[in-house]
């Protein structure tokens, strides 16, 4: 059977490339995109889905406009490393297919508490906002939802936007210390795994190799993004955060995962956003579970692969 996912993400470049590989899996039944403010604007967000929906052909699934802005904190964007408009070098237009009635949230709900309890899986690229007023609204939800592939946090390799918080918790830790605390299962790509996920010349030049629209268009990210790591942060390849959920969900064995609780701090500025992760935990009983280890090549393969789909 396919696996029933809604991707809430806040595309971005990464998240672009992680959107292009779901659109292109025919083994998963992708029941709705739901954007956020994050990288750039709500607004540049659901234009931006809707960009990569068309691109890939696949105007059947929905896309759903959500929050503007963190529960509680004011908006924070991410433009420096995804270009203005969240595309890289894409020249943004207006697509042809509009957006879904009603917000992220509200999609979120429905979408899940209509089916199976523990039959959608949720991708969530960005921060957990839409999430959040999602289980704020139906608190049955985090009981009904299927696992929670989480992008976001950070242990041993420090953060990404702070010294121990990464970017997607640091921008709204209020909504990931809600999720986190909610009960429901989740598998966490943090730093630690996707900074193992690097996209070397090889690995982007496999995809450009690739005939395909969708190939063409995640080509174009790696490079902005290849050009950016190495004029910002130094690093000659960078890595590949937001597909490592899809990835997960298509080819668990990719990653290993070690059982835990994580807290999230929300009290301090120094330390806002960071993800206090216990490994002291009982196997049987543990809702979280950390990614410790990434297969690169694995993962690079998968997504060539999935790109490459009817070419």
């Amino acid at each position: 059977m396919k696996q029933s996912l809604i991707i809430d993400c806040d595309p971005g470049v990464d998240d672009a490339t992680g959107l292009l590989t779901a659109f292109a899996s025919s083994d998963l039944d992708l029941l709705a995109v739901t954007t956020v403010g994050g990288n750039v604007s709500a607004e540049k967000t659901a234009r931006n889905a809707r960009i990569l929906r068309q691109i890939a052909g696949r105007e059947d699934v929905p896309v759903f406009v959500g929050a503007e802005r963190p529960l509680r904190r004011e908006p924070a964007g991410a433009g420096e490393f995804h270009g203005a408009e969240g595309l890289g070098d894409l020249e943004p237009y207006e697509p042809e297919a509009a957006v879904g009635e009603g917000n992220s949230a509200e999609a979120i709900v429905r979408l899940v508490m209509e089916r199976h309890a523990g039959s959608v899986a949720l991708a969530v690229m960005g921060p957990m906002t839409n999430l959040a007023l999602a289980m704020r609204a139906e608190p049955r939800l985090a009981g009904h939802l299927g696992p929670v592939v989480v992008m976001g946090g950070a242990r041993s390799e420090g953060g990404n936007i702070t010294a121990s918080a990464e970017f997607n918790i640091w921008a709204d830790p209020e909504a990931a210390a809600e999720v986190f605390a909610s009960g429901c299962r989740m598998i966490v790509m943090g730093l630690d795994a996707t900074h193992q996920v690097r996209a070397t010349e090889e690995r982007i030049a496999a995809i450009e190799a690739v005939d395909t629209a969708s190939a063409r268009a995640a080509g174009a990210m790696l490079r902005f993004s290849q050009r950016i790591e190495r004029v910002i942060v130094g690093w000659d390849a960078g890595p590949l955060h937001d597909p490592c959920t899809v990835a997960w969900l298509l080819k668990p064995e990719l990653f290993d995962l070690a059982p835990c609780r994580i807290a999230v701090e929300t009290g301090s500025d120094l330390t806002r956003g960071h993800t206090a992760v216990e490994f002291r935990v009982e196997a049987e009983t543990a809702h979280h579970f950390w990614a410790t280890r990434a297969d690169a090549d694995g993962v690079f393969a998968l997504i060539t692969d999935k790109l490459g789909a009817g070419q």
